[in-house]
């Protein structure tokens, strides 16, 4: 059974406004060229182009028009051109065109879709138990769930694994989806062991290194440390709370479905008509 660490009480508090879109002054859409998309939140991520649609920004990692994700405006600050994307085969289909029961999410150019992150998740939560909405909150917090995300310190990937403690972790890619989750739940598993479940303390560390925590005795007296635990909290916290209430919510159906069953089993039961009722 997966544990489910304890929360202090901890407020969001409002964040900055975010610095206005800076658009770029000619289409990156042409031949021969990529984009760099600089986020509001620190990281970067590089992809094939971009579209303004009704209001927000479709990204596209991939020139296929059929395959792309939505930021709002407010969430970028800029982008460059940059060369363009190396051509990636897809190795995920046979000869044949059928595609196999499980995708693989082992490399680094897999488009992740929400059914591959949960079952990223999924697995590694159960591997090391720690909830895996608590992991979800994580990479929300650290990547938007964008597994090319760079940070400008050089944390890389879905839960922004520096290069020193991917190699700890035995991760020698940060950026294929699979190994960074897996390195990025170890090593928290391993700060909620070491502060004992206390969730806060454990994503202080995470942010800002567990020596940080340990030498001010408690989560550091940095603004973007304490912003992003509260940021992350206050995920999990909506998280449970809608995982509760679904919880609660079938519990109360499978009760009037029971209480149904009975009734119409004594029914048939007063009316003779139970099985066996009839002679042969």
């Amino acid at each position: 059974m997966l544990r489910i660490r304890n929360l202090s009480a901890f407020e969001t508090s409002a964040l900055a406004p975010v610095a206005a879109l800076c658009l770029a002054a000619f289409l990156a859409t042409q031949a021969g060229a990529a984009e760099r998309i600089t986020l509001a939140n620190g990281f970067d991520m590089v992809c094939n182009h971009h579209e303004n649609v009704d209001g927000q920004v479709r990204v596209f990692p991939k020139l296929d028009e059929a395959n792309y994700f939505v930021l709002r405006p407010e969430a970028i600050t800029g982008y460059e051109v940059v060369p363009d994307l190396p051509v990636v085969e897809n190795s995920e289909h046979t000869n044949t065109g059928a595609a196999p029961s499980t995708r693989q999410v082992s490399s680094r150019n897999t488009i992740l879709t929400a059914s591959d992150l949960h079952q990223l998740l999924s697995k590694a939560g159960a591997d090391h138990n720690v909830d895996e909405d608590l992991l979800a909150s994580v990479v929300k917090a650290e990547s938007g769930g964008h597994a090319q995300a760079t940070s400008r310190t050089g944390a890389r990937g879905l839960m922004q694994l520096m290069p020193g403690t991917a190699k700890q972790l035995g991760v020698s890619d940060s950026f294929a989806p699979d190994q960074n989750v897996r390195g990025g739940t170890t090593y928290l598993d391993w700060l909620l062991t070491r502060y004992h479940d206390n969730i806060a303390l454990a994503l202080a560390a995470y942010n800002a290194g567990p020596e940080a925590v340990d030498r001010y005795h408690g989560i550091p007296p940095y603004h973007e440390t304490r912003a992003y635990v509260a940021r992350v909290v206050h995920e999990f916290n909506r998280r449970v709370t809608i995982r509760r209430k679904m919880a609660a919510g079938a519990a109360g159906q499978t009760g009037i479905q029971a209480s149904g069953l009975a009734g119409v089993q004594t029914g048939i039961l007063a009316s003779g008509e139970g099985k066996g009722a009839e002679s042969e």
